[in-house]
């Protein structure tokens, strides 16, 4: 627990920073003030104060705004990603060769999914994301995944912080008997699916995913996830040909986690 209260300026400064390093978010003012809430005045003044402190770059033939690479430097100390990625490695890219669509892995960080790998494609496509993105829990199936196995004090302790937030993907923790039974759902499945609106928003409605949680012993690492494009894929083809190998190749992970403490 903080000692005083949080300084409302700084939280806005980096909520949007944070949301021009997402690459759904468009990089203007109004798709800042859209993905954040925060007025365009505040979102221009700071966006200026990141400019002046080098994290941010101005177009110089459009209005949109690019993080610099001293944004890199905000992350050097956290290396936890970067050990359990290469831990699980190669079985991400057997279970791609497996399966033949791309996933991600991630942990629980705070207030979203951090991927820590994937095995999405290089290329530079739009609606492709890979290693360092941070997923929204409430309305992924990596999220989702995570959140209806993981210990009840770490759920409710996230569902309070969420509940608070006014962002869009955080409406469910404001509604508790409509996510108790979304929660309760995925355990009966034993997979979470993306939710709709989040398909629509970020991928066009063109892809969906399911989710299993990586646990063992009753521990829960983080999750796993299967992309797949709707139109090759629908909900019921997907669960019947990705989910068997999707919770295999999550027990494997877990095994190898669960070795190295």
């Amino acid at each position: 627990m903080t000692s005083y209260k949080p300084v409302t300026a700084a939280l806005r400064v980096l909520e949007v920073l944070a949301a021009l390093n997402r690459p759904v978010a468009k990089p203007t003012v109004a798709g800042l003030h859209e993905a954040t809430g925060i007025d365009k005045a505040t979102v221009v003044r700071m966006l200026e104060t990141l400019i002046h402190a080098g994290y941010v770059l101005r177009d110089a033939d459009q209005p949109v705004y690019r993080p610099t690479g001293k944004t890199l430097a905000l992350s050097t100390g956290y290396d936890r990603h970067k050990v359990v990625g290469a831990i699980l490695a190669d079985d991400l890219a057997a279970f791609r060769q497996r399966i033949g669509w791309p996933s991600d892995v991630a942990l629980f960080d705070q207030d979203a999914m951090l991927v820590v790998h994937s095995s999405r494609p290089p290329e530079p496509l739009n609606f492709i994301r890979a290693s360092g993105f941070r997923a929204p829990v409430l309305v992924t199936s990596l999220g989702l995944a995570w959140l209806a196995h993981c210990p009840e004090e770490e759920r409710a302790a996230f569902v309070a912080r969420a509940a608070a937030d006014p962002a869009r993907d955080n409406d469910l923790a404001r509604d508790p008997a409509r996510l108790a039974a979304r929660l309760a759902q995925v355990r009966a499945q034993g997979h979470a699916t993306m939710d709709p609106s989040y398909s629509r928003a970020h991928y066009e409605g063109r892809f969906s995913s399911i989710g299993v949680p990586i646990m063992a012993g009753g521990r829960v690492f983080g999750a796993i996830n299967a992309m797949h494009l709707l139109s090759a894929l629908g909900p019921d083809e997907a669960r019947d040909r990705l989910l068997a190998p999707l919770q295999e190749v999550a027990a494997r992970m877990a095994v190898r986690l669960a070795e190295r403490g």
